[in-house]
């Protein structure tokens, strides 16, 4: 499969309906350049707070490394070259770009780059997809593995007297998506409720004729013999 065919695959894949999902529907519209200067400043706290991640990706720093996350309209082009980073918002990207892609919904990629889950977990379960160059991931995982990563703290941190209101309005942000997300887990559930009901009733008629047939074949083999 080449990396374009790849790609179109994971792309075809429904991303989670999750209150991101709803985020990256009201962002469709928006211009990538928008955003872009707050992926820049993003870098800038990673830069001042973490500056060893860089450092480690030294050997990679002309393997630009891409990540998509799935339920929004946009990819990411991270450029590690410690010299020059950069986060750049895209509309999409060219595979033969970037040394390697990670597919993944935005919760589990920022959660993979706190360290708050096993990223072989989620990569071996397929809720993480890679394509290309799988050493660079690697590389990149164990860079940020153990950084210590708290976007939320490190963002206060940088906003000085302004940084305890960022605090307490981003916890309030976090509850408030965590509690849609269960509701939206609540939702997802009830509504496909009464299909799997009729798709087990359905397997279970299948299977009381599979075994019908079955008895009805073996009458019919006793009855030649006789």
């Amino acid at each position: 499969m080449t990396p374009g065919h790849a790609r179109a695959a994971v792309r075809q894949a429904p991303p989670p309906f999750s209150p991101v999902l709803l985020l990256g529907l009201a962002l469709k519209p928006v211009r990538p350049q928008v955003l872009q200067p707050v992926f820049d400043a993003m870098l800038g706290v990673i830069r001042r707070r973490h500056p060893d991640i860089l450092d480690r990706m030294a050997d990679y720093a002309d393997k630009p490394v891409c990540i998509d996350p799935t339920d929004l309209p946009f990819v990411i082009l991270l450029d590690p070259n410690p010299e020059a980073p950069a986060l750049t918002v895209r509309r999409e990207i060219d595979p033969a770009e970037v040394a390697a892609t990670i597919h993944g919904p935005l919760d589990m990629l920022v959660s993979l780059a706190e360290g708050k889950v096993d990223g072989d977990a989620l990569f071996f379960s397929r809720r993480l997809v890679i394509e290309g160059d799988t050493e660079v991931v690697v590389a990149l995982r164990n860079a940020i593995d153990g950084a210590g990563i708290d976007l939320v703290e490190d963002i206060s941190l940088q906003l000085g007297p302004l940084g305890r209101v960022f605090r307490g309005m981003a916890g309030a942000a976090i509850g408030l998506v965590g509690r849609m997300r269960d509701d939206f887990e609540m939702l997802r559930a009830s509504l496909i409720a009464p299909a799997v009901k009729e798709v087990d009733a359905q397997a279970a008629r299948i299977d009381a004729l599979e075994s019908e047939v079955r008895q009805l074949r073996k009458a019919a083999r006793r009855g030649s013999a006789a």
